[in-house]
């Protein structure tokens, strides 16, 4: 670790920026995914793991694992036919392991809520008589500093892992959302995107604004009460560099894609699920960094 705080130090007198090769997933994460099928309300619990590891370039001897765990209890309600208000408080439990030792982070996270708006839905009939259902909804929505950011980033000590494994962003930030779905039969497919835009903290540390779009195909199969939805597709996440009193920090902003495979279970008002997320092609830290694999579970009541 001696030798990244060194790394840090040079970095900071060459580009006179925070910067740091130790990066992971900082800034907060927007899923949405499969909506639960709910006519008036619904309220559940997810849990979102991701396993990052890290090796310095220059130095293969120092390396860290990073594991992030998110459990988030959501829900959602509609106002109307057209509207519906959704709200997300994670927990966060963070832990990073490196040549130095074992460290924890707990606690609340940053709070989202989000407002969808269905702008447009159709249903019609194919020459086979198959029913083909379209939804597109568009939506936007805030996420509260309610989380935890506390760095002191004039310590050269320092490092971007800390940073990454704050609670909150220390900000207000806002996001667009847009989520279309199109049934034929048994088969649909659900196309969703997400854009985050991240203001400035009161540290002066803005992290880099972040796009996610999914694309999951479906088929349902169903027995009675019995719904199970097996699904594939690909997630991309797109996140701009961070700043430190608008000055670009080294090692930050990363693309990532990869595949997708999960399954859904309904039974009346009751939904469980789970995917995996296994990592095609990603750039984290000028590629010092790499996504294991990623995973999300829920379970949900609807009425």
């Amino acid at each position: 670790m001696k030798k990244i705080i060194i790394a840090v130090l040079t970095l900071i007198i060459t580009v006179n920026s925070f910067a740091c090769p130790i990066c992971g997933c900082g800034g907060g994460n927007l899923y949405i995914g499969l909506m639960p099928d709910f006519k008036s309300k619904f309220f559940g619990v997810r849990y979102h793991f991701s396993d990052f590891h890290t090796q310095l370039a220059s130095d293969i001897t120092q390396h860290s694992n990073n594991y992030y765990n998110a459990i988030e209890a959501w829900g959602g309600f509609n106002v109307g036919k057209k509207l519906r208000i959704m709200g997300v408080i994670p927990y966060y439990s963070n832990k990073q392991v490196d040549d130095d030792g074992t460290t924890y982070k707990n606690g609340i996270g940053d709070i989202t809520v989000l407002a969808q708006f269905n702008v447009w839905q159709s249903t019609s009939l194919m020459p086979n008589n198959k029913a083909v259902k379209q939804q597109l909804w568009l939506g936007g929505g805030i996420k509260l500093p309610t989380g935890t950011f506390k760095v002191d980033l004039a310590d050269s000590s320092t490092t971007l892992a800390d940073i990454n494994a704050q609670l909150g962003t220390g900000s207000i930030d806002f996001i667009l959302n847009v989520l279309y779905s199109v049934v034929v039969g048994k088969l649909g497919v659900n196309v969703s995107a997400n854009y985050k835009v991240n203001l400035a903290n009161s540290d002066k540390y803005k992290y880099g604004n972040k796009g996610t779009g999914n694309v999951l195909a479906f088929y349902q199969l169903h027995k009675k009460h019995l719904f199970i939805l097996p699904n594939i597709g690909l997630g991309y996440e797109q996140t701009d560099i961070n700043k430190l009193q608008s000055a670009k920090v080294a090692f930050t902003g990363s693309h990532l894609i990869t595949a997708i495979a999960g399954v859904e279970l309904n039974y009346k008002t009751i939904g469980l699920g789970i995917n995996v997320q296994l990592p095609s092609q990603q750039d984290f830290a000028e590629g010092q960094t790499e996504l294991r694999t990623k995973v999300m579970a829920h379970v949900t009541y609807s009425f």
